[in-house]
């Protein structure tokens, strides 16, 4: 089962393509790094599959076969929005009956217990708590309804380092024990590489990378030789992005098939940031992505 599908998904505002032809379908049982650059059309994306933004065009599925939007699949799947929406002048305990009121699968023990562990005072109005607190009261609220599908957007910008370190290991444990699939938006991917097995990076609104993590990176690797025989290996290889030093040069190169180290070259695997940071640098630049990433995923699948 996928638990998130689009077909030519595509959300216009006004002569601007938020998302632009996203075809896409991601399983079950991942942790999914939604990566790009501010304005990529992340947001945009999960909007879409919550049933908070409507599609220009295209379609979005849930879960299988279910809506966007639809009731079944709200109840299914939980969603953390960047800006944590809560209401303010509730305190935090009136939030919790809030949430419980309008979740038949909420856990109040749970809820309980981990506001208590991060010792958020429940009496206190959420309006008055730290920025850091609100993102964890609103995590909370979301992990207490233990959803089949966990989509986050942006939900470590404002915790300290030690919180986004507990946050990732409860997301993960999660994802281990009860099987959630998670969806992590995120510009920063340094923050998700530790979690994340599978990928989806976008770059002005289209696709650009989709697939398990493990298979992208054996896709590329990285070359180090001398600066002036660059153009002559290059032409031979896919090139994704060649970063000149001095008299040396660093290629980083996309293959089907394993290839041949050129006499005197070097050769590195790529780490996931910079193999993300060469993509962004040139959007126009397509890896693994719509179908041919599904289908590629899909006969790995069978394979094993």
């Amino acid at each position: 089962m996928n638990v998130l599908e689009t077909f030519g998904l595509g959300v216009r505002y006004g002569q601007t393509w938020a998302v632009s032809d996203c075809t896409l379908a991601i399983p079950e049982g991942r942790i999914v790094a939604l990566a790009g650059s501010n304005g990529a059309g992340k947001t945009t994306l999960l909007h879409c599959a919550v049933g908070l933004t409507e599609a220009t065009c295209g379609t979005v599925g849930l879960l299988g076969d279910l809506p966007a939007g639809s009731l079944d699949a709200l109840e299914r799947i939980a969603f953390v929005a960047q800006d944590a929406p809560l209401y303010r002048h509730l305190s935090v305990n009136e939030m919790v009956e809030v949430a419980a009121n309008l979740n038949r699968r909420f856990d109040r023990p749970f809820a309980s217990a981990r506001l208590r562990a991060l010792d958020i005072p429940v009496k206190r109005r959420v309006g008055k708590l730290s920025g850091g607190q609100q993102a964890q009261l609103a995590l909370t609220l979301a992990l207490a309804r233990h959803p089949h599908l966990l989509m986050l957007d942006e939900p470590l910008a404002r915790l300290d380092p030690v919180a986004r370190h507990d946050v990732m290991a409860l997301v993960m444990t999660m994802a281990a024990e009860e099987g959630v699939s998670v969806v992590f938006s995120s510009h920063v991917v340094s923050e998700l590489e530790r979690v994340a097995d599978y990928l989806v990076l976008m770059a002005q609104g289209r696709l650009q990378l989709v697939g398990p993590i493990e298979d992208i990176l054996a896709e590329h690797t990285v070359l180090n030789g001398p600066a002036d025989e660059a153009e002559r290996v290059g032409e031979h290889l896919c090139v994704v992005h060649a970063e000149k030093a001095a008299r040396r040069v660093q290629l980083l190169v996309r293959h089907d098939r394993p290839i041949e180290t050129p006499i005197g070259w070097e050769v590195d695997a790529p780490s996931l940031d910079e193999l993300v940071l060469a993509y962004l640098r040139d959007p126009s630049l397509v890896g693994r992505s719509g179908p041919v990433a599904v289908a590629a995923t899909a006969a790995g699948e069978l394979a094993q």
